[in-house]
C-alpha cells in the first residue's frame, strides 16, 4: 500500500510539472529601417568640388592626375580638375578644365585620363564630406573633402598654395620699379623663373633686356626660394631668394592679379612689379610639379592595418 501511495505521488507531480510547461513564442517585430547606402555615383555627385588634401595621402605611390590637382569634380561621366591656380574660381565656372572620363559602380571608380590613361580606385566614405580613393595598384590612398562651389574658399586655396602659382608662368618679367628705395643688387634682375624640384623650390634670375622671349633667356643664377606666411595677413607672403654665397634677397609678396605680382624689397624699400610671361596650363603627369606628402611612412602602416580590416569585411604641359 505504501509503495502504491508513493507511485501515486510521483504520477501526480509529473502531471503537475507537465501542465505547468507553456511554450513561449516571441514574435520578432524588428524592422530594419536603415536606409540603403547611396550609390557611388550619388556619393561623387553629392558635392560640386572635391578638394584633394595632398598632405593626408597615405602610401608611397602616386596617381598622377590626383597628385597635383587642387580640386576634382565628377559631372555626368566627365572628370574636371582645377590643376592651375591661375584662374581658379572662374575657369570652367569654378570646376576647372575637363581632364578625362570616369565610370563609377559598386564603390569602384574607373578613370580614363586624357594624358595618363586608365586608373581604378576603391571608394570609401569616411564621413559626411570626406571620401577616400584607394588605388590597389600602388597601395596609395588620397583623401578628398567635398564642397559646394558657393561655399568653397578659392582665395584660401590660392594663397595657401601660392608657391605653385609662381610656377605657372615660364618667366616673370620686371615691368615696374619704384622711384623710391635705395639702390641694390636686385635692381639689375629683369626676369625671374620659379621651378619645383627635390625638397626645395628652385628659382632662376636673368639680367636680359626687357621684352626678351622667355624661351631665349640666359639665366645668370640658379638658387632656392622660400615662400612663407606673414602673421595676421593671409594675402601677404614673404619671399626669400637664396643667392647662395651672396646675401639673400627678402621681399613681401602680394598678388595684384592672376598675372602680376608685387615684390617689396625689405632691405632697400624698393617696390617691384613682375608680370607673368608664357602661361603654362597643366593636364598633369606628376613629373613637373610635386606637392609634398607628410608622414607617409607612419600613415602607410596605419593604412595597411585599416585596409586589412576593411578588406576582411609632374604635371603635363599642353
Amino acid at each position: 500500500m505504501k509503495t502504491l501511495k508513493l507511485l501515486s505521488v510521483f504520477a501526480l507531480m509529473a502531471t503537475l510539472l507537465t501542465s505547468c510547461y507553456t511554450e513561449v513564442l516571441v514574435e520578432d517585430d524588428y524592422v530594419n529601417n536603415t536606409a540603403p547606402a547611396i550609390s557611388v555615383n550619388q556619393l561623387l555627385n553629392s558635392y560640386d568640388l572635391w578638394y584633394v588634401d595632398i598632405n593626408e595621402t597615405i602610401g608611397y605611390g602616386e596617381s598622377p592626375f590626383l597628385q597635383i590637382a587642387f580640386t576634382v569634380s565628377f559631372r555626368n561621366g566627365t572628370l574636371y580638375a582645377n590643376n592651375n591656380l591661375v584662374g581658379i574660381g572662374s575657369q570652367g565656372n569654378g570646376y576647372g578644365i575637363p581632364i578625362g572620363n570616369y565610370n563609377a559602380y559598386n564603390m569602384i571608380l574607373d578613370v580614363d585620363h586624357d594624358i595618363d590613361g586608365y586608373d581604378s580606385f576603391d571608394v570609401y566614405q569616411v564621413d559626411n564630406n570626406t571620401i577616400e580613393l584607394y588605388n590597389p595598384f600602388n597601395d596609395t590612398s588620397y583623401f578628398l573633402n567635398g564642397y559646394q562651389r558657393s561655399n568653397f574658399d578659392y582665395d584660401y586655396v590660392f594663397y595657401d598654395n601660392i608657391q605653385y602659382f609662381m610656377q605657372e608662368y615660364e618667366a616673370w618679367e620686371k615691368t615696374y620699379t619704384s622711384q623710391y628705395g635705395a639702390l641694390n643688387e636686385f635692381d639689375n634682375e629683369n626676369f625671374l623663373q620659379f621651378l619645383s624640384g627635390g625638397n626645395d623650390d628652385t628659382f632662376r634670375s636673368s639680367q636680359d633686356q626687357y621684352g626678351a622671349n622667355p624661351n631665349n633667356l640666359y639665366w645668370d643664377f640658379t638658387g632656392n626660394y622660400y615662400v612663407g606666411n606673414i602673421s595676421g595677413n593671409m594675402y601677404l607672403k614673404s619671399l626669400v631668394l637664396d643667392y647662395d654665397y651672396f646675401s639673400n634677397e627678402t621681399f613681401e609678396l602680394s598678388v595684384i592679379n592672376d598675372q602680376r605680382i608685387e615684390l617689396y624689397h625689405t632691405g632697400s624699400g624698393t617696390v617691384y612689379e613682375f608680370t607673368g610671361r608664357g602661361y603654362i596650363e597643366y593636364l598633369k603627369e606628376g613629373t613637373t610639379l610635386n606637392k609634398s606628402k607628410t608622414s607617409a611612412q607612419k600613415k602607410r602602416k596605419q593604412h595597411s592595418v585599416k585596409k586589412e580590416n576593411i578588406r576582411e569585411n609632374t604635371r603635363k604641359q599642353v
